[in-house]
């Protein structure tokens, strides 16, 4: 693969997305996630010689950074220059991967279950580098929209995602439910669900193992009596709001369980921001395919690179 060079020279303006790029080609592990790929990619024998892995998963993970869909993804890179050369791709005889190939490099890793290998490493990494300590967890979900049309070739939604209600508003779509490193606000666990599984359901899910205590919104009310609670587990779930608005501000006890409420409340906080890097950050603000299994590998893989995006200014640190 071509040695990509962001930098470009001084006369190059750096751009919001360059210096983007930049950020995350130092703290992305490239050779150890190329490493968790690469037994599972075809030899290409029979046909002309295959991309570099590490190539093919930079566009990949461009196509999660910019919302590119695979045909739009195969015009950037004949388009702009610096997305080629992020790809490690881009000299005057380097012929470019085409939306199949493109495509089809998503299917192998969908298949073999890599994106939450992707997931997995990542996390493995920081904690090496003491940035997730595992002694406590945050869960909490979000609703991501799918199209409710029915005008497409099939002529129907897609079957795997279903309607919620939150509030007074319904939504359509799939749920991604997660557990958060209490300390780091990193992502550890990550589950995608239609969306009229409750939240509930999947509280245990969410844990590893080690934490000891876990902070919850009250809609997770009744976790700790489900058959699959882990023991030895400290559950904090938050008051409903109708019970908290009654509380007697002027009684010591009731402001006591008002003040505990609140640091319960400041604690959960963390667990939003992840939310708010694949949303706001990345984009992700709808489903991109038909179904939950590719909907939520791709989920695996948008969280791993949450994680390292809010740690990038302590991993750059670190390396540098």
């Amino acid at each position: 693969m071509k040695q990509s060079s962001l930098g470009l020279g001084t006369a190059t303006k750096r751009t919001r997305r360059r210096e983007f790029l930049d950020e995350m080609d130092r703290v992305v592990p490239w050779s150890a996630l190329v490493a968790e790929i690469e037994p599972f990619m075809p030899e290409g024998k029979r046909s002309r010689p295959p991309f570099p892995v590490e190539s093919l998963l930079r566009i990949h993970f461009m196509q999660q950074w910019f919302t590119l869909s695979a045909p739009a993804m195969e015009e950037a890179l004949h388009d702009v220059p610096l997305i080629c050369d992020f790809a490690g791709l881009g000299g005057w005889d380097d012929r470019l991967p085409d939306e199949s190939t493109i495509l089809r490099f998503r299917h192998v890793l969908e298949k073999n279950k890599l994106a939450e290998r992707i997931l997995a490493t990542v996390n493995l990494l920081l904690g090496a580098k003491g940035l997730m300590l595992r002694s406590g967890t945050m869960v909490d979900a979000t609703l991501v929209s799918a199209p409710s049309s029915t005008k497409n070739a099939s002529g129907e939604r897609d079957p795997e995602m279903h309607p919620s209600k939150k509030g007074q508003q319904w939504f359509f779509g799939m749920k991604a439910h997660i557990g958060v490193d209490a300390d780091s606000g990193l992502v550890h666990t990550m589950r995608g669900t239609s969306g009229n599984v409750n939240d509930v359901v999947e509280a245990n899910s969410l844990l590893h193992g080690q934490e000891k205590d876990v902070f919850a919104d009250a809609g997770y009310q009744g976790a700790d009596k489900r058959p699959d609670v882990k023991e030895d587990v400290q559950l904090h779930v938050a008051m409903r709001p109708g019970k908290r608005k009654s509380l007697e501000k002027t009684d010591p006890v009731d402001a006591l369980t008002d003040q505990v409420e609140r640091i319960k409340a400041s604690i959960r906080a963390k667990v939003e921001h992840p939310f708010r890097v694949i949303k706001r950050q990345f984009g992700h603000v709808k489903v991109r395919y038909r179904g939950l299994a590719t909907n939520t590998a791709q989920l695996h893989t948008l969280f791993a690179l949450a994680n390292l995006w809010m740690v990038r200014k302590r991993l750059t640190g670190s390396l540098a």
